[in-house]
């Protein structure tokens, strides 16, 4: 572990991280030079455009993959595999569909060897919190989307991490739904003063909830520009800053999407004159 005084290392840190695939002749980059940092109790935001390898880039914080150059710390420490401190909210939910809403949220902490009477303990106050007491012997399969969500979020915080990462986590299910989620997780960040980080794509939902966005670039993803927001909660998305910043957002995207669409229409065009050039020299 590096020294440091207390405080002054970030809680989260991406230094340099670049992600390539192996292809048979050639690698694909899907993230590069990827650096930023978030200290203690931060909301967090990634936005980008689709495709662009943030759900990646929330993998390898969370240590479920690897980058293949750079690096990940957690206060200081190199994150080389899943952290007992930082925990995952799934999109796809990731549910056990053989264990009951009791025994998913209790997963983790079974999991690092707690005894039963703590992981009841910690299992009854999070379904409290997420709104599901008295749910705890239903199976995934008698539960909403909603309610699975909330499932995935009690069992992330159940662990007592202190980052939890969230995976484009109100994307699965409708938008009333989704509002409440969203209020409640805003509830849970400032009651618990851990730090979020969430993907999303939805950049009204971005300036609703986050501290700090940060905007990617289309692939390989790069941090195109990472923004402060600095706005009273609970945050009103007509009030004229509000509204201000996700115009600042879209027009970042936007130049995003445009630049991609000129380089795709150059590389179409290279092609053509290289077939062009090939069947002239047929001739």
């Amino acid at each position: 572990m590096d020294q440091a005084v207390d405080g002054l290392i970030p809680q989260l840190e991406l230094k340099n991280v670049s992600k390539e695939y192996a292809q048979t002749e050639e690698s694909i980059p899907a993230i590069q030079d990827v650096s930023f940092t978030l200290d203690r109790g931060e909301f967090a935001c990634l936005v980008g455009p689709s495709g662009c390898g943030k759900s990646t880039l929330l993998r390898m914080a969370a240590g479920l993959d690897e980058p293949t150059s750079g690096e990940i710390r957690f206060s200081g420490d190199r994150v080389t595999g899943p952290h007992p401190k930082i925990s995952m909210v799934f999109q796809s939910f990731a549910l056990f569909p053989w264990r009951t809403v009791q025994k998913n949220v209790e997963y983790g902490l079974e999991v690092q060897g707690f005894p039963k009477a703590e992981r009841l303990d910690s299992v009854e106050k999070y379904l409290q919190m997420v709104g599901l007491s008295g749910y705890e012997h239903l199976y995934p399969r008698q539960l909403s989307g909603g309610m699975k969500q909330r499932v995935g979020i009690a069992r992330a915080l159940a662990v007592d991490p202190e980052v939890i990462l969230m995976d484009e986590a109100f994307s699965a299910i409708d938008e009333f739904t989704a509002e409440t989620l969203r209020e409640e997780v805003a509830e849970i960040h400032s009651e618990t003063e851990k730090t979020f980080v969430l993907v999303t794509h939805n950049l009204m939902e971005a300036v609703e909830l986050a501290d700090k966005i940060i905007v990617l670039s289309s692939r390989p993803a790069r941090v195109k520009k990472i923004l402060d927001i600095d706005l009273e909660r609970p945050r009103d998305r007509t009030h004229s800053e509000f509204v201000h910043v996700h115009k600042s957002i879209f027009s970042l995207l936007k130049e995003e999407l445009e630049n991609t669409i000129v380089r795709r229409r150059i590389k179409r065009l290279s092609e053509f004159e290289s077939l062009s050039d090939m069947e002239e020299q047929r001739s």
